[in-house]
């Protein structure tokens, strides 16, 4: 039960693209790069879409026996909390327990106390590797950043015991996400965070933390890059040095949310991964969807026409579309092309205009945005949407394993793109 030091979570809404999508990864290891891929999809995908976890391990499954896969891999049961956990506990062993509800809100004083207490040789003036500064601890510093985040920590405590009583021991990797809040993780607040974490015995893989910027679903990184690659650095050797000071597992990395398509951003990684010989776990999801509907469309005809049905169907549905996704999309209505233009396109207008191609003056990151939150229209379409992707699975296939592989896999994990 064990991560590569590079991981990629390859998310795939209809679970029909894991041959791809290893196959970019099999690339890769041709290559010397190893990548374990985790297939990824949460609790509200699934509710979305109708489908079960089980269809998720079947397919990861079937990806791996056809492509005689020899590595690790794992199924992910994506931002869980207490309240969903059980419907991943059979088929999952990689759990993302999403405690980002719990942060701030109030914790038993003398449960934080007990914990100050065994933080207290930390209080002083001292620095940690890779960060210029000198860090102040002092009591006051340590009991805010406990206040603030301990009952997140201790809910990720009970629902971890809860899936290992149900699992057994050392059956499952475990990743605690933070990252769904309003304001990024100080490198000190990490280093408590971490503290805590090991202070409950959570056997920590990945820690998902908050960053500056929006992290916005299948376009690029909007933010201040400089202060992006500040806070990762940061944060990788405050992990570095957390697992040192408290016993955490030795392979212990972050793991980046929202990851796919943020391009601007690889460059930056990928020198911070090198300067501290340190892995990385990307999430990606939607973008898996979007290649199949860039296959369709290029295949013209009924493909093509699908494709078109789907955005003109968003374009009336919008408010339902994107109610559960306002934190993490930014359309502007106004920048959509009207349906009536959207009809007269052939495969190249549609192709051009939906594929993450920032060279390209056709590309509109509106209209990609709207159709990856559109999953749902394709999912109520059932056996046509499924039996026009099986149609045409070699050109979507075809579409997948080249973004997977060229535009996210080289750029951020390779040390030179080949």
């Amino acid at each position: 039960m064990k991560l590569a030091k590079y991981s990629i979570g390859v998310g795939d809404r209809f679970a029909r693209q894991g041959k791809a999508q290893l196959s970019a990864i099999i690339e890769a290891q041709k290559e010397g790069v190893q990548i374990t891929p985790v297939w990824n999809k949460s609790f509200r995908e699934h509710q979305i879409i109708g489908s079960q976890p089980a269809d998720t391990r079947w397919a990861a499954d079937d990806a791996v026996k056809a492509c005689g896969w020899k590595e690790s891999y794992f199924v992910d049961a994506d931002h869980i909390a207490m309240k969903t956990v059980d419907f991943f506990l059979d088929v999952a062993d990689f759990f993302t327990i999403d405690v980002a509800d719990f942060i701030g809100q109030p914790v038993a004083a003398n449960r934080m106390e007990l914990l100050l207490k065994k933080l207290s040789n930390y209080l002083g003036s001292w620095s940690i590797p890779g960060i210029d500064e000198k860090i102040v601890v002092t009591k006051d510093l340590v009991q805010k950043i406990l206040c603030k985040y301990l009952l997140a920590v201790e809910e990720a405590a009970r629902i971890y015991q809860h899936i290992r009583e149900h699992k057994g021991h050392d059956q499952f990797l475990v990743e605690v996400s933070m990252d769904e809040t309003s304001a990024p993780q100080s490198p000190i607040e990490l280093f408590f965070i971490l503290a805590a974490i090991s202070n409950y015995s959570i056997p920590l893989n990945t820690i998902a933390p908050k960053f500056s910027g929006e992290f916005n679903k299948g376009i690029d990184y909007v933010g201040n890059i400089a202060q992006f690659s500040r806070e990762f650095e940061q944060d990788v050797a405050v992990v570095q040095l957390a697992v040192k000071e408290f016993s955490l597992p030795r392979d212990l990395k972050l793991s980046i949310h929202s990851g796919s398509d943020k391009f601007s951003l690889y460059q930056p990684i990928q020198k911070i991964l090198q300067k501290y010989n340190a892995g990385v776990h990307l999430k990606t999801a939607g973008t898996t969807w979007l290649e199949e509907l860039i296959g369709l469309a290029e295949a013209g005809g009924e493909g093509l026409a699908m494709a078109k049905e789907i955005y003109r169907q968003a374009l009336v549905r919008y408010d339902e579309l994107v109610a559960p996704y306002t934190s993490v999309i930014h359309i502007i209505s106004g920048q959509l092309p009207m349906v009536e233009e959207v009809m007269k396109w052939d495969e190249e207008d549609f192709t051009s205009t939906l594929r993450h191609d920032t060279h390209n003056p056709r590309f509109n990151l509106h209209f990609r945005q709207l159709l990856h939150v559109a999953y749902k229209i394709a999912a109520e379409m059932g056996k046509e949407y499924l039996h026009l992707v099986e149609k045409n699975e070699a050109i979507i296939a075809k579409n997948v394993k080249e973004n997977l592989l060229e535009r996210h896999i080289k750029p951020l994990f390779f040390s030179k793109v080949r």
